[in-house]
């Protein structure tokens, strides 16, 4: 199909989107979903957050969502969590409860519009008994060593079998300092992982807010899921030095565990809103992704779930971004170079300056099985290298909505320095 075509079958079907006043499909089609997957183009654009926020309110208020789960560590989100629940020395505040996010890149969830959001959640929760109350919830598996601290710290009250086996845990970890790499080598190389500790650990703690007090519930599964933080992230160094594609497919599955985990604990009929990159909750089948042998939390959740699962992806053309020049290096507001020929986010802007709303599936079946690059900017950015940041891509079946944004601007750190 030449390229003309394909843009006028493409603009047949976009829709215009400012807001969330032109979200109601979204919302109406969530109203079978258990799982609402909100995606992001890059970790450091303002409006991936704002719509996003906007999206979830009207979950929330609408449709009886019951948590957020982001692409964050699971302790400083349940540090965040406790604060939007109205929990006391939560914070004085949004922004002092956000202090927790210190880890590279802090400004992923540690930034103004963050902050905003889980005001809105504090005050939606405000007066609700604690079983009614939207939580606020890191999946991701990095928090190795904050995790164990925080079970160390929890376990010391209660001792026993359980404080034992936190202790052998952190003694098999010790001698590598915090430092994962150290860890990697260790277990990957020499055989000397900590995986048995960590399994037997994680056994102990297993499903003990089942029979927890409610004012203790939460408390039991915080504990649960630091051990499984830990478990995944034991995996995920023991893998990464040897497997590129398997660490990754380390770090999704365990996304999905902890999702599933989250949904047993707020009940059979709970439901979930998910933000996390598009790299995450798209479907990994519908890219390039599936010819290295990788899966993602996006693929992983429809094979269980089926069309209970609802994907909605992001793109930009252009605007700014925070991002760093390597990893660890300071953040920058970068430019977002207008995207390349032959794109998804150039074909859209062909279409017109307008933001657009793509919903799928549609009647041409010409459109649906079109492949072209989809840009993906992760938290390490370099503008000049700007070909290796596209994801060839069958965007329908990847998501089942598509938000395009034609120009977007960097979000707002809270206190990281930004370096123009």
């Amino acid at each position: 199909m030449n390229r003309n075509d394909l843009m006028e079958k493409v603009s047949r079907i976009a829709l215009a989107f400012s807001g969330p006043q032109d979200a109601r499909e979204i919302i109406e089609r969530a109203e079978e979903a258990k799982f609402v997957l909100l995606g992001e183009a890059s970790h450091g654009t303002s409006e991936f957050y704002t719509h996003r926020a906007a999206l979830s309110k009207r979950l929330i208020e609408e449709k009886g969502y019951r948590f957020v789960a982001v692409e964050g560590d699971w302790p400083s989100c349940y540090a965040l969590n406790r604060y939007v629940k109205g929990h006391a020395d939560s914070g004085s505040d949004a922004k002092d409860a956000l202090k927790d996010f210190a880890r590279w890149p802090t400004w992923m969830w540690a930034n103004r519009e963050i902050a905003e959001f889980a005001e809105w959640l504090r005050s939606y929760n405000s007066g609700k008994p604690e079983e009614e109350k939207v939580g606020f919830y890191g999946i991701d598996l990095y928090s190795l060593w904050e995790s164990i601290h925080e079970l160390l710290h929890y376990l010391e009250s209660k001792g026993g079998a359980q404080l034992e086996a936190a202790k052998r845990a952190f003694e098999c970890f010790e001698p590598h300092g915090g430092d994962e790499q150290s860890y990697a080598v260790a277990a990957s190389l020499y055989g000397e992982g900590c995986e048995d500790e960590v399994v037997d650990l994680l056994r102990r703690l297993q499903d003990k807010w089942r029979n927890a007090s409610t004012e203790d519930r939460e408390k039991e599964l915080n504990a649960e899921l630091n051990a499984l933080a830990v478990r995944g992230a034991e995996n995920y160094y023991r893998t990464m030095i040897r497997h590129d594609a398997e660490s990754w497919n380390v770090r999704d599955r365990h996304m999905v565990d902890v999702l599933e985990k989250l949904m047993k604990f707020h009940g059979e009929n709970s439901r979930a809103i998910v933000w996390e990159h598009n790299t995450h909750i798209g479907d990994a089948r519908a890219t390039d992704m599936v010819e290295e042998g990788m899966v993602n939390v996006g693929q992983l959740l429809r094979e269980r779930h089926g069309k209970e699962v609802y994907a909605v992806g992001f793109g930009t053309y252009e605007g700014t971004v925070i991002a760093g020049r390597s990893w660890g290096a300071p953040a920058q507001e970068m430019s977002v170079t207008r995207a390349m020929s032959g794109s998804w986010e150039e074909l859209l802007h062909r279409i017109g300056p307008e933001d657009k709303l793509l919903l799928f599936p549609s009647n041409d079946l010409t459109v649906d099985e079109a492949v072209h690059g989809h840009r993906a900017i992760g938290v390490v950015y370099h503008p000049e290298r700007e070909r290796g940041n596209y994801v060839p891509t069958c965007l329908s079946k990847r998501y089942d909505a598509f938000i395009y944004l034609d120009r977007t601007k960097a979000l707002s750190p809270l206190t990281l320095p930004v370096h123009a």
